[in-house]
């Protein structure tokens, strides 16, 4: 017998029946869906309406389903569609007809929504320190090269020299702010729909601060019809998956190229990378080209599931039983993207001379315009100058160093013998010691910043303050 029918209803359609079924998938929240039926047992007995025998009955029966399906020997049967009637079902058969009392004054709609942002709350902390672990990866490869100068990049082309810890600070701020969204969002993922029945609350005086506090929620819905139907919590999500994905296809891109044998900046740890079928030489970055595929998957669960989203009325709607599986996916994809770069991050080489190599003195162009303009001349024309010099400089096949001063000075009189020692890597990326700049003074600046970001737990954040030692 169905929860919601009859012994002698009509059968379903077996094709239709496989489609309305979610226990495929959803029984992997059978943890959160106990955790959150002890609590409401609990609540029952508080409102009188469960005797303090029948409270306990239910709960160790409720425990004894857990050991069941924790230790696989749950036997699920076909008429269980979801992981909620499954166990409800189970523990009915192990205590008997008090357990038809658990389901009083509540529904599956509030229900699975619990279930959810219990699953939810617990991956939290575990996608934070997945997080953290790449950005002490990429902080410790910073330190470990402070002094090591690298060609840095607009339009892939060569720009400005840089230095590499510069490079490595520049992927884990990004992912920083990711850390950051987390932290946000994750006040309005823990506020608690339990209590709010199928749509307009529970008539039975359930304390539901109690509820809250016993399930680590944070609030309460303030409003019944719109929690049991609200899945704002999962596109937000899927949206702060999706910008993790992409921050990290861009950090795999950049290594797929500075792992190329034309860049060769990077050496990648043989574990992170496969070899070919066919030709015994080769080694390839699989591991960063698998992050950059999976990308395209998390902002696919976001735009797929976004799309279920517009068009629902209030209320719960059965599309909403399309919001497990790409919230599952995309944990379980995070999880493993995580742990997998922060590994070939940690273990990665730079190749100094390669960079060094890489540094051509046209890079240095901007150098000889910020020299004029320290002297006078407004921007545009040291510009133009500038320009001028560097198309001198390719016709006749020299360096900018190589140009003698007398031509220099043709192209503009503030020229003086100082201009040779202007066009030196080093020195570039020392001027720029401002906050957020190159100078080593500002990149040890900003592994300090970030190293006190990453001394605080996922629960010190959210409090915005450090506990009591």
């Amino acid at each position: 017998m169905r929860l919601w029918g009859t012994p002698e209803g009509s059968a379903l359609d077996p094709a239709f029946e496989r489609l309305n079924a979610s226990l495929p998938f959803d029984r992997r929240l059978y943890p959160h869906d106990i955790r959150g039926s002890i609590a409401w047992a609990r609540a029952l007995a508080r409102a009188g309406l469960l005797t303090p025998e029948e409270r306990d009955a239910i709960i160790a029966g409720l425990e004894a389903v857990k050991a069941e399906l924790d230790a696989g020997a749950f036997v699920f049967q076909p008429t269980d569609e979801d992981i909620h009637t499954a166990i409800e079902r189970r523990l009915t058969e192990r205590i008997g007809p008090v357990a038809g009392k658990l389901h009083t004054g509540r529904s599956r709609n509030d229900q699975v929504a619990t279930d959810l942002r219990l699953f939810l709350m617990e991956a939290w902390p575990r996608l934070d320190q997945g997080l953290r672990g790449l950005e002490e990866a990429l902080a410790a490869q910073a330190e470990a090269h402070l002094d090591l100068i690298m060609p840095g990049y607009t339009h892939l082309q060569r720009a400005q020299p840089i230095r590499y810890a510069h490079w490595c600070l520049a992927h884990a701020w990004a992912f920083e702010r990711d850390r950051a969204r987390l932290r946000d969002a994750y006040p309005r993922l823990a506020t608690l729909p339990l209590g709010s029945g199928a749509l307009s609350g529970t008539p039975f005086p359930i304390d539901r601060e109690a509820l809250a506090r016993e399930l680590g929620f944070r609030s309460l819905s303030p409003n019944s019809l719109d929690a049991v139907s609200d899945r704002d919590f999962v596109a937000e999500f899927l949206f702060i998956a999706a910008m993790i994905g992409i921050h990290l296809s861009r950090l795999a891109e950049d290594l797929i190229l500075f792992a190329s044998a034309e860049f060769g900046f990077i050496a990648l740890d043989p574990a992170y990378t496969t070899g070919s079928s066919l030709m015994p030489q080769k080694r390839n970055p699989d591991a960063l080209e698998l992050a950059r595929a999976r990308a395209g998957r998390l902002v696919g669960h976001l735009t797929g599931f976004l799309t279920v989203l517009k068009g629902l009325p209030s209320g719960y709607n059965k599309d909403l039983q399309e919001d497990k599986e790409p919230v599952f996916d995309t944990v379980d994809t995070l999880e493993i993207l995580l742990t997998v770069l922060s590994g070939l991050v940690r273990t990665m080489r730079p190749r100094p001379e390669r960079m060094r190599q890489a540094l051509e003195e046209a890079m240095l162009a901007t150098e000889l315009a910020d020299y004029l303009v320290r002297k006078g001349v407004p921007f545009r024309e040291a510009h133009r100058v500038i320009s001028e010099l560097v198309r001198e400089s390719l016709r006749q096949a020299k360096p900018l160093s190589a140009l003698p001063l007398e031509l220099m000075r043709r192209h503009h009189p503030a020229f003086d013998a100082e201009v040779y020692t202007i066009l030196d890597p080093e020195a570039a990326v020392e001027r720029r010691s401002i906050p957020g700049g190159t100078a080593r003074a500002a990149v040890e600046a900003q592994i300090q910043a970030l190293r006190a970001c990453l001394d605080r737990s996922f629960q010190e954040s959210l409090s915005g303050a450090r506990p009591d030692p």
